[in-house]
């Protein structure tokens, strides 16, 4: 079992030109020497000055990041296969990837061995540039065996220091984000603040580094800086092509990173939707914008040997769909409130009919399954029926995919920053709502008397997408708990930027009474002082074992996050691993965790050999699992899709049957004949049990 314990012997871009800056920078100004060199050179030095925090606050934090890693795992002390058993579950997966092109002989056989790869999945060739995103291990080992390093930094530290120095663009962009909203570099400064001293609900990248999303949310952050600089109203021709240039490689390597890309890009796409039916941000911009996603995602598309679930995605789907029904409703902004209001929802109707059908008709001919787990999860969340579907139970059983806990908000108020975020949104959801009142009531000849500008000024439109963005992707974090880290950091911008911006200013001044010193230093030098190491004596103790007991070529059956590790740490060939997105992969795995269900030896060897297999390791932590409540240990799942009754007091669905054989985890301990005719023991400790499969049954 994998634990922390404590050492032993060791105590533990540009400012704004809109009317709210050059109000809220009047005085200063004023004391400037009048004429227009001067006031391009108070602009030249505030730029350098907050551009200069800017990298100094990201660099700072990397390098704060980097030290929680090395004081909590003392990775620099421990052995490396303790450092690859470090790396937990698809974690070290991916990072076995990087691992396996640096070990080729040449960069053509290491990428061969990634495009025709026989040991993730047992009895199978897969091409895991086309099933995975791992283009960035690539890019990573191309680098590490080109530059003159070798004989400074280790393999490792090459990858994780990536890691750590793209968290300090990260927090650059969100630095940059909130001053392009806010117009002073002081709110990019506490944008900044607020990310590190809430540390622990914004980032996991500590602990997780080589999880995709902390490769693809630096670039998601360039993004949606790139987007709020874009909406900007009058931009001069070379800066809106630099710009459009800036989202469409930040959308692109976001894409490239992160197999979950087009659902949060379709997040996105809804944000532009909105935003475009109110008449709140220009049609022109919005149709750039779908354009740059779709050609992004295409283009990994073929990047990823034309990957059938880019092809079949909602966000494809959707974005052609918007396209086609603003062409055929071309008075979709004209008219009466009423009017107006009618011709909205009836645009609404069928962009989602049009979106249904087409993402339909391009599944049908691409025959496409591999996302089809995440809708029945999301049906059997929202309460659209119950399901005793394996992958959905298996994601539903999953804290990190649970409501997002209550104590999250009591952290985020410890440091003022929850009760910042609730009272900007507050003040820009009602500006939001007056001007999209307006909009919807303006008729063709109002908007052109100039009415419409006047209310862009309550509201502009870089400040209406980040609105509706920090919403919608509040509720996508309010329901899973997993994607609070794209609402935590944006919460960040969003609330430093309404804090300093004039208007809200002197209000923020009458709620002084809620400051209190300690939130605003919560624990961050005891976190840098407190020393711990990384401690798994037992993982470590099998991993051992499998590479000095075991052929090169054996294949291992067991759960999918221990699979992962075996694969890092010993290269022996797999029959199932956590990246879960192709339907195969999922009923192979459901089968291989038939060893934690009610089944006959004979059915379980049957299963097991059918892959290929020739040791299986069982945990005693999943067959004796306690940390779910019951209905959600992993047995309980097996038992109801195998329609067996569940465990333990309580109850059970009344078709459900007895079992006609006990649980094979706990019977095959027992050494009885039936079972060590096709099992035998290989090896055993405290947390794990390795049998060997018999050939000749």
């Amino acid at each position: 079992m994998i634990s922390i314990r404590q050492r032993k012997g060791v105590k533990t871009t540009e400012v704004s030109e809109d009317y709210a800056a050059r109000e809220a920078n009047v005085k200063l100004e004023n004391k400037l020497p009048s004429g227009c060199a001067s006031r391009r050179l108070w602009k030249l030095l505030s730029f350098t000055v907050g551009g200069t925090v800017a990298l100094c606050i990201g660099l700072l934090t990397s390098v704060y990041l980097a030290t929680l890693h090395e004081n909590d795992l003392w990775f620099s002390n421990i052995k490396e296969v303790e450092r690859e058993i470090s790396f937990r579950t698809e974690c070290g997966l991916y990072y076995s990837y990087y691992k396996q092109m640096l070990q080729a002989p040449t960069l053509m056989q290491g990428f061969h061995g990634l495009i025709y790869d026989n040991k993730t999945e047992s009895m199978r060739t897969i091409n895991l540039l086309q099933r995975m995103n791992i283009y960035q291990e690539v890019f990573l080992s191309i680098l590490y065996r080109v530059l003159p390093i070798q004989k400074y930094l280790e393999p490792v530290y090459f990858y994780i220091y990536t890691l750590f120095g793209l968290q300090a663009i990260y927090v650059t962009a969100l630095y940059v984000t909130s001053w392009l909203l806010s117009g002073t570099w002081l709110s990019g400064l506490l944008a900044a603040f607020w990310y590190v001293t809430n540390r622990i609900d914004t980032t996991r990248v500590e602990f997780t580094i080589p999880l995709r999303e902390n490769w693809a949310l630096p670039f998601f952050a360039i993004q949606i800086a790139a987007i709020t600089y874009f909406l900007r109203p009058n931009l001069q021709p070379l800066s809106e092509r630099l710009t459009l240039l800036a989202i469409f490689i930040s959308t692109f390597l976001f894409s490239l990173t992160w197999q979950f890309n087009q659902f949060m890009m379709l997040m996105q796409a809804l944000v532009l939707f909105t935003l475009d039916s109110l008449d709140m941000l220009p049609a022109v911009k919005a149709t750039w914008l779908y354009g740059i996603q779709m050609t992004g995602l295409l283009l990994v598309c073929i990047l990823q040997f034309f990957n059938s679930m880019i092809l079949g995605s909602l966000l494809i789907s959707f974005n052609l769909s918007v396209l086609i029904a603003r062409k055929l409703q071309k008075n979709l902004k004209t008219g009466s409130f009423l009017n107006r209001l009618g011709k909205l929802l009836l645009h609404l109707f069928a962009v989602l009919c049009l979106t249904l059908f087409l993402n339909s008709i391009i599944k049908k001919i691409l025959n496409l399954k591999s996302d089809e787990h995440i809708f029945k999860f999301l049906k059997a969340k929202f309460g659209f029926g119950a399901t005793r579907d394996f992958d959905a139970n298996l994601y539903l059983c999953e804290e990190a995919f649970g409501l997002l806990p209550f104590n999250t908000f009591g952290r985020l108020s410890d440091t003022l920053l929850f009760y910042a975020y609730i009272f900007v949104l507050c003040i820009t959801v009602i500006a939001a709502l007056a001007v999209a009142f307006h909009n919807l009531s303006d008729s063709k000849s109002q908007q052109s008397t100039g009415q419409t500008g006047k209310c862009t000024i309550i509201l502009k439109p870089e400040t209406a997408y980040n609105l509706i963005h920090t919403i919608l992707f509040g509720f996508l974090a309010l329901s899973t708990m997993r994607m609070k880290y794209l609402w935590t950091s944006h919460m960040c911008v969003f609330a430093s930027f309404g804090l300093c911006s004039p208007e809200i200013w002197e209000l923020l001044l009458k709620s002084i009474h809620l400051y209190k010193p300690k939130r605003f230093w919560p624990g961050m030098m005891d976190e840098l002082s407190e020393l711990r190491e990384f401690y798994d004596p037992d993982t470590v103790e099998l991993m051992n074992w499998i590479n000095s007991n075991t052929p090169r070529k054996a294949v291992f059956a067991g759960s999918m996050q221990l699979l992962a590790g075996v694969k890092l740490c010993t290269g022996r060939t797999l029959t199932n691993h956590p990246h879960y997105e192709d339907n195969s992969l999922r009923e192979r795995t459901k089968a291989v965790y038939q060893i934690y269900a009610k089944r006959s030896p004979e059915d379980v060897h049957a299963l097991l050999r059918s892959f290929g297999t020739d040791y299986v390791i069982l945990e005693d932590s999943i067959c004796y699992e306690r940390r779910h409540q019951r209905g959600c240990r992993l047995r309980d799942l097996l038992d109801v899709a195998n329609g067996h009754m569940m465990d333990g007091p309580g109850e059970n669905d009344p078709d459900l049957k007895l079992a006609g054989h006990p649980r094979f985890c706990e019977e095959i301990k027992r050494n009885l004949p039936p079972y060590t005719a096709y099992f035998t023991r290989v090896f055993q400790n405290k947390t794990f049990h390795v049998y060997k499969l018999s050939r000749n049954k």
